[in-house]
């Protein structure tokens, strides 16, 4: 009998083309026994309708990569495949929402801690001095609400001038140091349990922990106890069936930890670093297609 079939969503076609199969590779290695059918599908050819999707037993949005270059669309996808019943991990309306940074302020309404944020339609820079201000911080970061990779994300010190600011609603928050000695840590969890525990650190002099920045990722051995605990506040705060989730998070100068972000919808599960190689997450999706611990026949 022919195992469950799943549904990979890709970027849209000409999009990424030299990189996201590579990762798709590592997803596959990771599910190879669990005997699944993995078909890679650009989710940009299911915005209006999702019958392309309706014959899958699970779609995962895991290479979305570039949404957020088209997020009216994204928004009209999600809003598609909930209305259509897709059996979406994760939710689709958790896509939806996950999308947009603006969810941080909802999470720290329900007691998960992040940076100081000033939320504003269109920065300018009487906003950008208050916050220098406020927070006495050396430094600002401003970004987009709805970004990805540091897309079009600045560093400001004090008088810098305010060239190329995001045309959109954008946030800002003090610079925080500690990327630079400490790095940013990620926690990835696959069905509400934590896997493994990655240290991103940027290159000497910047403040992107993204490779396509110099930045470098290490695994963590034994995650410290106040960032799992930060991870699982917020995991009870968002409160949703998630298949997966990345928690990214920094201390403070006061070794306070921070959420930095909740990523829910195309997270790298940095699989390279895991030291069980995608097992957790292969057996968490064994679990949501109902196919208990052993192996697809």
């Amino acid at each position: 009998m022919p195992g469950p079939r799943i549904a990979i969503l890709t970027p849209a076609k000409g999009v990424y083309e030299a990189t996201w199969p590579v990762v798709l590779s590592r997803l596959e290695s990771a599910l190879s026994a669990t005997g699944v059918e993995v078909v890679p599908t650009p989710w940009t050819d299911h915005v209006a309708d999702a019958a392309g999707l309706a014959g899958f037993d699970l779609v995962l949005p895991l290479l979305t990569w570039g949404y957020h270059l088209d997020h009216a669309r994204w928004l009209r996808a999600c809003s598609t495949w909930q209305a259509a019943g897709i059996a979406m991990a994760n939710p689709a309306d958790v896509l939806a929402w996950n999308s947009d940074k603006r969810y941080l302020q909802r999470l720290a309404d329900q007691g998960v801690a992040i940076p100081p944020t000033t939320w504003s339609e269109a920065v300018t820079a009487d906003q950008v001095e208050a916050l220098f201000d406020a927070t006495g911080a050396g430094q600002v970061i401003v970004k987009p609400v709805v970004s990805g990779g540091a897309w079009k994300t600045q560093r400001l010190r004090r008088g810098d001038p305010l060239a190329d600011l995001p045309e959109a609603a954008a946030m800002l928050q003090p610079y925080l140091p500690t990327i630079e000695r400490e790095g940013e840590t990620s926690l990835l969890y696959f069905g509400g349990r934590l896997s493994h525990a990655v240290n991103k650190r940027p290159a000497a002099g910047d403040f992107r922990i993204q490779l396509d920045f110099g930045g470098s990722y290490h695994a963590v051995p034994e995650p410290p106890a106040g960032a799992v605990a930060l991870a699982e506040r917020t995991l009870a705060a968002i409160g949703e069936p998630l298949l997966y989730a990345r928690i990214d998070m920094l201390p403070d100068a006061d070794g306070r930890w921070l959420l930095m972000e909740a990523e829910l919808i195309e997270p790298d599960f940095f699989l390279g670093q895991d030291p069980a190689a995608g097992a957790g997450f292969a057996a968490a999706l064994r679990a949501r297609l109902g196919q208990g611990a052993g192996t697809a026949s």
